[in-house]
């Protein structure tokens, strides 16, 4: 392997990486576990009581411990591509309406305990997900929501029928949200408290826990597996770090092999210029994306004037290169740019950062300048480098005369919280998708029962375009209603996107399979890993 290799970006759905995986494969020793550091924080609190419930888990984070335990009846499969069958021997559509979709469960399939795993057991979890009640949702059942009903026949035939035509149920049905979980570890109204996870996917875990924060998950191959996967290592373990200084330090030591979420942008650039042969930086195309979120009740920003002078002011370019260098690009749509649909519907609206244009926009509407707003952001979730970047973002609001603005920093833990009760005007949020499709873009942001919570609601996409592009199984003709989404939220500004990033693993140079360890929508595949020989 080079010191550095550049894993070619896929073309979302169609094609799949034609890089072969560097060095041996194979099963590596069951005693001599492979370390992979993370900065994922995971506390046990009022706010979030269970992390690793699929019903109530939906950040990327928490998908990265639950994508190795609990199954899903779809996969995406190497190299991403359209999903394929996982715990289910066979799924697809039976009628020509994209409303009716059956699964023939896989024979023998068993949870991690020893259990049979049938029919009942996907049903339940589905249901559990789509109805369990929640003080604090997270947003995750809006993945399952448009399920009306679940029928099952025998112990390995499931049927759900939809509400509407969903032509990518099937990705629904590969994220963790989906996930099979048993009766006896879950129950049907209430989370499982804590950070117990059990399924049967390639791995059990098992969590060591300080002051209620995770510190390290253990994860055994499980033996009652079945599944398209082959875990290429008996023991492998996440390991927590309080930033990425002290991964780092942890990796160049040797304490770790592996390391990826999240890396600051001066690791990657002094990894990328580092001669030390040990290491290798792998570099790939990722989907993540960052934008600043409005409370579109709010009184400050109700008015579209003042959301449009903010996009106005906006240079992603500066941000992109002053905080982030070459791991992120500038994005002027939600839909990031290798997706298909996408339209650079921002830049096509508002072109260059403007102050002229921006104040022509506030005199017309007759707001009162300097608009005075407070941006918040959270200081633990996104990497070094969001504090940065809201400061970028102050200056250039504020230099502009027409705006004085305010950034504030929250911990994680209770910054979702306050964002979802609608206690913030303006937010920085950050979105991995739930699976590579223009509609994962889109939808979680604009439907109803959105993620954010947003008041914002447009009639034409919630009740035309999201449902005519759900029609279209064929997506690149759906991107003729995909791209009249993004002109119309460029209009209305409920959301501003900011950049793309790219993805970087790096590890220690007898770690296999590397280029695998990690999909386009940054979601850990740890089963891919193993140890070879070095050099």
């Amino acid at each position: 392997m080079n010191r550095k290799t550049l894993v070619l970006p896929a073309v979302i759905g169609l094609l799949a990486p034609a890089l072969a995986a560097c060095g041996g494969s194979g099963s590596g020793d069951g005693d001599d576990a492979i370390a992979v550091g993370t900065t994922d924080a995971f506390a046990i609190s009022k706010e979030v009581p269970a992390p690793f419930d699929p019903a109530y888990a939906y950040d990327a984070g928490s998908w990265n411990v639950l994508r190795q335990t609990v199954q899903t009846l779809m996969a995406l499969p190497r190299g991403d591509g359209e999903p394929q069958p996982e715990a289910a021997e066979q799924c697809g559509f039976t009628d020509t309406g994209n409303e009716r979709y059956a699964c023939t469960l896989r024979k023998g399939l068993k949870f991690s305990d020893g259990k049979p795993l049938t029919a009942a057991d996907v049903k339940f979890s589905i249901e559990r997900v789509r109805d369990i009640k929640l003080k604090d949702p997270s947003g995750s059942d809006g993945l399952v929501s448009n399920v009306e009903e679940i029928e099952t026949e025998g112990d390995r035939e499931v049927v759900f029928h939809l509400k509407t035509p969903d032509a990518t149920f099937p990705y629904k049905l590969a994220t963790p949200t989906a996930g099979i979980v048993s009766k006896d570890h879950y129950s049907k109204n209430k989370l499982r408290d804590g950070f117990e996870v059990s399924g049967s996917g390639p791995y059990t875990a098992e969590q060591e826990v300080k002051d209620d924060r995770l510190v390290k998950t253990v994860f055994t191959k499980n033996p009652e597996y079945k599944g398209q996967f082959k875990p290429q290592s008996d023991k492998i373990e996440l390991r927590n770090f309080a930033d990425t200084a002290a991964m780092g330090k942890a990796l160049k030591d040797g304490d770790i092999d592996l390391m990826t979420r999240t890396m600051s942008p001066e690791q990657v650039k002094q990894l990328d210029a580092s001669s030390d042969k040990n290491i290798d930086l792998v570099e790939m195309q990722g989907l993540e994306i960052r934008y600043l979120a409005f409370n579109t009740d709010a009184p400050t920003v109700k008015t579209k004037a003042v959301r449009q002078a903010m996009a106005q002011l906006v240079d992603r370019g500066a941000i992109a290169s002053q905080v982030y260098g070459s791991t992120a690009d500038p994005l002027f749509s939600l839909v990031p740019t290798t997706i298909t649909g996408h339209a650079n519907s921002f830049f096509n609206k508002y072109g260059n950062a403007s102050t002229a244009k921006a104040r022509q926009l506030l005199e017309k509407a007759n707001i009162s300048t300097p608009v005075k707003l407070t941006l918040h952001y959270t200081t633990d979730h996104y990497g070094p480098g969001t504090k940065k970047e809201f400061e970028i973002l102050r200056k250039q609001l504020n230099d502009s005369g027409l705006f004085d603005v305010d950034i504030k920093g929250v911990p994680w833990s209770t910054f979702r919280a306050a964002e979802r009760d609608g206690k913030y005007a303006v937010y920085g949020m950050g979105w991995f998708p739930d699976f590579p499709d223009a509609d994962n873009f889109l939808a979680p942001f604009l439907d109803k029962d959105n993620f954010l919570g947003s008041p914002y609601v447009n009639r034409t996409i919630n009740d035309q375009l999201i449902p005519t592009s759900r029609r279209e199984a064929d997506r690149l003709a759906a991107s003729k209603s995909i791209r009249k989404i993004q002109d119309l939220v460029a209009e209305d500004v409920p959301i501003l996107p900011l950049w793309q990033g790219k993805q970087y693993i790096a590890a220690r140079d007898d770690i296999t399979g590397v280029e695998w360890a990690l999909n386009s929508a940054s979601n850990l595949q740890l089963w891919e890993l193993a140890r070879g020989v070095s050099g």
